[in-house]
């Protein structure tokens, strides 16, 4: 929180010694009260007091005050509000090695019920669209605000042979670029989010493909998913090893401005599209929250005038 008129807090140091008087007083009263040594007349003569509850009225006033002070001053506070037509699109390699089971029960059942949970997070204005890959790359649903469509999609989702890391990027570019009329000459706030466990087989060179997206400006995000223990058996019966390529993946997100993670289980991609969704389809702003401490000091003061009336009588 800062404040845009931090000049108005000088007049907390009338406040304070408005404090440091009420503090002397009581002293005061303390000291004369010690004075009159026989205690049994003093408890039958003077009326009784409510005790600490005495000062509550006075702190509730100062605290009024208090609020009401901050709030000529102005506070602002940041606020993370959603983007106008934001743009998220899921780019998900069903290569025939994400059936590997390293992670359980396979890598391609952990990262559809991750990109489920994914998008049932999404703030029901985003656009979000899906584009999976294996030997070439297609937009199944271009961006849209219908979840349930994008939800039946990632469930028919199968696997197939090859990894098009390269094409996949640019089926999602064509997507944010085809999301209305207005997306030729005022993009939309996009963002890419490529997940894939192996290297670039086929069509389109990643480099390639990062130019292209970073010219628009759209940033990719990559997650390497899988382990270096990830294996798959070829209808050969061979069993051969399937690693992401990190350091492609790294390439790609450091290209265009996307930020790189690597996931070894399905809480872990969870916890990394968590992340991506909450930092893709916002920008921060700040708003004035003044109205918050007039109301508090309000509430404070109508405190203080219930509890003096309440116990003494009478208005503070």
């Amino acid at each position: 929180m800062s404040l845009t008129s931090p000049v108005w807090l000088v007049l907390l140091l009338p406040l304070l010694a408005l404090i440091a008087a009420y503090l002397a007083v009581q002293r005061r009263r303390t000291q004369y009260a010690v004075r009159f040594t026989n205690l049994d007349l003093l408890d039958k003569v003077a009326p009784r007091r409510p005790g600490r509850r005495r000062h509550l009225p006075a702190a509730a006033f100062c605290a009024a005050l208090a609020l009401l002070v901050v709030g000529f001053a102005r506070p602002v506070t940041e606020v993370q509000v959603p983007r106008e037509r934001a743009t998220i699109v899921v780019a998900f390699d069903v290569s025939a090695s994400m059936e590997a089971t390293d992670i359980a029960p396979t890598r391609f059942e952990a990262a559809r019920e991750a990109a489920l949970a994914f998008v049932d997070r999404l703030p029901e204005q985003f656009n979000a669209g899906l584009v999976p890959f294996s030997g070439s790359a297609t937009v199944a649903v271009a961006p849209t605000t219908d979840r349930e469509a994008l939800r039946a999609a990632i469930r028919r989702l199968t696997t197939g042979e090859g990894t098009a890391i390269g094409d996949a990027v640019v089926a999602a570019r064509g997507a944010v670029r085809a999301l209305d009329e207005r997306a030729g000459t005022e993009p939309p706030p996009a963002h890419i989010v490529l997940l894939s466990d192996g290297s670039n087989t086929t069509g389109r060179s990643i480099e390639d493909a990062a130019r292209e997206a970073a010219a628009e400006e759209i940033p990719v995000s990559t997650i390497a998913y899988g382990t270096e223990e990830g294996t798959i058996t070829l209808d050969s019966g061979d069993t051969i090893q399937v690693p992401a390529d990190g350091p492609a993946l790294e390439g790609l997100a450091e290209a265009t401005g996307g930020d790189f993670h690597e996931a070894a289980t399905g809480e872990e991609l969870q916890a990394v599209y968590e992340d991506i969704g909450s930092s893709v389809g916002y920008r921060t702003e700040e708003r004035e929250i003044w109205p918050w401490f007039v109301a508090a000091g309000l509430i404070a003061a109508l405190a203080a005038a219930a509890t003096s009336l309440l116990w003494f009588s009478r208005l503070p």
